[in-house]
């Protein structure tokens, strides 16, 4: 069954991890798909894995913190695609780490305009289209870390995610009567570049695995699974909303 027939759909963060497969399972699901990351070969290799694979899709490279990108994202659903109903962005990085009273105005400036400010721009712009043909679901991802938990040293990454959860309830309460939803998902820890980058020990990985009610991390298939379901007509009375997705890392105290 394709649940996302007929709809177009951005995802940015998409040259890797958890926006890469999300790209190519709303591909496979029936949506016609904006792949956006700064990496150009990348995106120009997924968007030929998704065609190959009978999907449709278009990538533009750029910088997530632009305005004019998220614009120009917008603008190149519609040219090529008519319209615009779906936008996961997912673009994020974890930003500069360690101790807070060490962590520089410029790698916290980042992190929150990589992380919560681009957010709010793709939004601002994808709204508006979003209306024009009745609505449509908006999703970030956000994180575990700092809703239900958080790990010393991660102040910046997780203030920026936790902004993402009162964004997404500003935004939702100010467009659902237009029909827009806008939700954010929690992951856990999930098996991405990202998550080897910040745990490149087996001890950190045992670690982490621990913390978690299921005992392993998340395949990025399971996450973008979650996505989908937002995205998809399945969750059309859903919005607003923060979904730990994590494994039961918020209630595991063993």
């Amino acid at each position: 069954m394709e649940r996302l027939k007929g709809k177009v759909a951005i995802v940015t963060g998409a040259s890797g991890g958890i926006g890469r497969t999300a790209a190519k399972l709303f591909a496979a699901e029936g949506a016609k798909v904006v792949v956006a990351a700064r990496r150009e070969a990348e995106l120009e290799t997924l968007v030929a894995e998704i065609v190959r694979d009978g999907g449709t899709a278009v990538a533009l490279a750029g910088d997530v913190q632009s305005e004019a990108f998220a614009k120009a994202l917008v603008a190149l659903a519609v040219s090529r695609f008519g319209r615009l109903d779906i936008a996961y962005n997912n673009a994020g990085i974890l930003g500069e780490m360690g101790p807070s009273t060490e962590v520089s105005e410029a790698g916290w400036s980042a992190t929150l305009a990589t992380n919560l400010t681009s957010a709010f721009l793709g939004a601002k712009h994808q709204i508006p289209e979003m209306i024009k043909h009745g609505g449509g679901s908006i999703i970030f991802t956000s994180t575990f870390v700092g809703y239900s938990f958080a790990f010393p040293g991660t102040a910046a990454y997780a203030a920026s995610k936790s902004g993402l959860i009162g964004l997404t309830q500003a935004l939702a309460a100010e467009y659902g009567p237009q029909g827009v939803r806008v939700n954010a998902i929690l992951p856990g820890a999930v098996d991405t570049d990202m998550y080897r980058g910040m745990n490149d020990t087996a001890e950190s990985q045992t670690f982490v695995t621990g913390l978690h009610a299921l005992k392993r991390v998340a395949k990025p298939e399971e996450i973008a699974r979650s996505a989908l379901y937002l995205a998809s007509d399945d969750s059309s009375f859903v919005t607003g909303t923060a979904s730990l997705i994590d494994g039961g890392a918020s209630i595991t105290r063993t």
